[in-house]
């Protein structure tokens, strides 16, 4: 036992180390893009019902480092506020695949062929579904007034070295001085602490399974059913398809796999699969938008998932990945990209982040909420700082809401206003895929 006990501690060690330094240099880049990505005019690129919204919504959400639980709600805010089902489902199936943070991610343990082979597959996948959708799916979305970029939007905007509020409502447009100092902050409190712990109960869980699979599967396991062809890949699109699993944290667990025998064309659908669908999302997507939309959705990633895999084990010789992966294990011989100093202080500050920022946003919130004057209702459902925003965009649209500030720790929303209805509250919730309670 303690011979396994310590096994296991290596292992998962040896996983965060190769992990920690891309998963970080993705956050950064996250971060980035979070800030300065030129976010605007949504209705022009996704609101019409044709092939190109339907691109645009896949090239739109390759990079956002959004899972399916932060996918959801942005997706169905484009929808209500006028993107077509197609582009909505495009984004949808596309997004949660990967992201920026996911890609680096994938290379450090995958190899360059899956970090490539990845944002390909969610871009086709992506096109596919929204064509799809707009083919089959006849009715047109209801445009709702509000933003759906006011999760991304900037605070500030440079132009000329000058900077003008982004925000057309609050009447000051007089040039300030360039602060990109406060640009680079904002930056990393969301890569650092809004996003990282959106993704680290996933990528713990991720982590720790990959080690206890390393562990205690032999080496040559899944070898057996090599041969198997399709039906290798229907066992693990039927493992994938309910679980939940974030596109980061599916990597350690797809790199595990991998060693132990599965073909490259099954650890692509568990990527695939994993992070793209759950019964949660098929729920609010159902309801939200149709059952044909469901449909469509659901079809497209299995079908996807199916096609690609095979693909990949026909088309890619196993050899040539497996000579990719830089995860070896046990005999010492492996291949280390990054020096040890560099891993090992990438993983402490990876560590740190989780640590630290889970205190500090759950302290965060909690001040923020005792601070803010209000009428106080209960929200289920809401799992990370997406969510929040989600929740917050859309309820501050309704006419008599001033202020909204959400927590998903808590499962409340603070509203500040006078002359809205509750009963506007609550169908705005329910649309957006959250249960709305009462007051507190």
């Amino acid at each position: 036992m303690i011979e396994f006990v310590g096994n296991y501690i290596t292992e998962l060690w040896r996983l965060v180390l190769e992990m920690a330094p891309w998963l970080l240099l993705g956050l950064i880049f996250a971060g980035l893009l979070k800030v300065y990505f030129p976010q605007k005019h949504i209705d022009k690129y996704l609101g019409k019902k044709n092939f190109k919204s339907a691109l645009n919504g896949s090239v739109l959400g390759i990079p956002m480092p959004l899972c399916s639980c932060g996918v959801i709600p942005t997706g169905i805010s484009f929808y209500k506020d006028g993107a077509s089902k197609g582009a909505t489902n495009s984004f949808l199936i596309s997004t949660p695949q990967t992201g920026v943070d996911s890609i680096f991610a994938t290379y450090s343990m995958l190899g360059w062929p899956f970090a490539v082979l990845r944002p390909i597959v969610a871009f086709i996948t992506g096109v596919v579904g929204g064509t799809l959708t707009n083919w089959l799916v006849k009715d047109q979305p209801k445009p709702r007034p509000a933003s759906p970029f006011a999760d991304f939007k900037l605070d500030v905007k440079t132009v000329s070295g000058t900077e003008t509020c982004n925000d057309d409502s609050c009447g000051c447009h007089e040039p300030r001085k360039n602060d990109s100092r406060h640009s680079l902050v904002r930056a990393a409190d969301y890569a650092f602490v809004e996003l990282l712990q959106d993704i680290a109960r996933w990528l713990v869980i991720g982590f720790l399974l990959a080690a206890l699979i390393s562990v205690l599967i032999p080496d040559d396991f899944f070898s057996r059913f090599q041969g198997w062809g399709i039906v290798e890949i229907l066992l693990v699109l039927a493992a994938s398809v309910p679980i939940y699993i974030c596109a980061t944290g599916s990597i350690p667990v797809a790199a595990v796999l991998l060693m132990k025998g599965v073909s490259p064309g099954a650890a692509l659908v568990f990527l695939m699969a994993g992070p793209a669908t759950n019964v949660a999302t098929m729920t609010v997507l159902g309801k939200t938008m149709g059952r044909k939309s469901l449909t469509v959705y659901m079809a497209t990633i299995i079908g996807g998932a199916v096609l690609f895999g095979l693909l990949t084990n026909w088309l890619i010789p196993a050899d040539f990945i497996l000579s990719k992966v830089m995860h070896v294990h046990g005999d010492g011989s492996e291949h280390q990209m990054l020096p040890n100093w560099l891993e090992w202080t990438s993983a402490i500050l990876l560590i740190g982040s989780i640590a630290g920022g889970y205190f500090y946003l759950k302290y965060r919130k909690s001040a923020g909420m005792k601070e803010m004057e209000g009428t106080t209702y209960i929200v289920e459902g809401m799992t990370c700082s997406h969510c929040e925003a989600s929740v917050k965009r859309n309820l501050e649209s309704i006419k008599g809401i001033q202020e909204v500030m959400a927590s998903n720790d808590s499962n409340t929303v603070k509203i500040i206003g006078s002359g809205y209805k509750e009963d506007k509250i609550r169908q705005t919730i329910q649309e957006i895929g959250y249960k709305f309670v009462g007051k507190a």
